[in-house]
């Protein structure tokens, strides 16, 4: 292939995979039709959530106990943990070829009113992944954005689902979001971005006793175009009850130095790769999702191709805010 068809081969590769190598990511094509009709999808869409490995490091001090999240009893209809919560999530990708002009790839920051609650669920039916006992039912309100026109596509949104199964000790083991009838597809996008933020940026417990001053581990693999092993450090700072301040600690690192283009497009080598984040989450144990906190991260890549002198670099971020209503 002669170099200039390759460059123009990677460019086009790139475009199209750029939007995969941040968690939050998305990304528009310069090419798209401005007068395309937008398109619906009413169906459900489940995300398989990789397993994740939960290692102590430090007990923390006396007195200690096992920290897990509680499932009200089919019978309790006082509704002690129903929730309204709005999510906050952004995400930035800048992206550079060469000495190209610098291509932003960013989303638009999005806030989902949540409605939450939680059932108990059966361990041995088939759409409750191995560990699974409890799901955290969603309903999301109006959803808005800086950006008008998301704002706008997010109206026929409005009273969309989602669901989240999970763990006793708030391991994530499967998403389920269920669009509104006439929501549309740049809308579920943009959801779906924010829910696999609340997915890979969850905390979970450990099954073994912990007090004030632990400190623990959450292994997790994330694929994002690029196989990422995420590690995340918990600290747990204050415990008063049920209630729990959780310092956190992102980082991750690429399982292989090569990433592999889509669409059989070629490889390129990952010359460098920096990604880490902090902050610190505060939850309720009698409550499904975060009462509040934020945690933000960021990081610079660089790809080289190879088989030319071509050179990708990205600086990369997002964040996400939980704030109880």
């Amino acid at each position: 292939m002669k170099s200039t068809d390759r460059s123009r081969a990677l460019r086009s590769s790139l475009l199209a995979a750029s939007c995969a190598l941040v968690l939050l990511a998305g990304c528009s094509s310069t090419d798209a039709d401005p007068a395309a009709e937008p398109t619906t999808s009413p169906e459900e869409v489940t995300i398989a959530v990789t397993p994740v490995t939960t290692t102590v490091v430090d007990p923390g001090s006396e007195p200690r106990r096992v920290l897990s999240f509680e499932t009200p009893d089919e019978n309790d209809q006082n509704g002690a943990d129903e929730q309204n919560v709005d999510l906050t999530t952004t995400s930035t990708v800048q992206q550079q070829i060469n000495n190209g002009a610098a291509q932003d790839f960013s989303s638009p920051e999005l806030t989902v009113p949540l409605s939450a609650s939680t059932a108990e669920v059966a361990t041995s039916g088939e759409d409750a992944p191995a560990g699974t006992t409890r799901s955290i039912e969603l309903t999301i309100g109006a959803a808005t954005s800086p950006d008008e026109g998301l704002t706008d596509a997010l109206a026929a949104s409005e009273d969309s689902t989602a669901r989240l199964s999970t763990t006793d000790s708030g391991a994530v083991t499967a998403l389920h979001i269920t669009p509104a009838e006439a929501a549309l597809d740049t809308a579920r996008a943009a959801l779906e971005r924010s829910f696999n933020a609340v997915v890979y940026r969850s905390v979970s417990f450990p099954d073994s006793d912990i007090g004030v001053g632990a400190v623990w581990t959450i292994d997790q693999q994330v694929q994002s175009g690029i196989t990422l092993n995420q590690r995340t450090t918990v600290t747990l700072r204050a415990l008063d009850g049920d209630s729990a301040t959780l310092d956190v600690a992102i980082t991750q690192t690429p399982e292989s130095n090569v990433w592999n283009l889509p669409d059989n497009s070629g490889t390129l080598n990952i010359a460098s790769y920096t990604y880490t984040g902090s902050g610190s989450v505060d939850i309720d144990l009698a409550r499904p999702l975060p009462v509040g906190g934020s945690i933000t991260a960021s990081g610079e890549q660089v790809y080289t191709d190879p088989d030319s002198t071509t050179v990708l670099k990205q600086t990369v971020g997002d964040s996400i805010t939980w704030d109880a209503r």
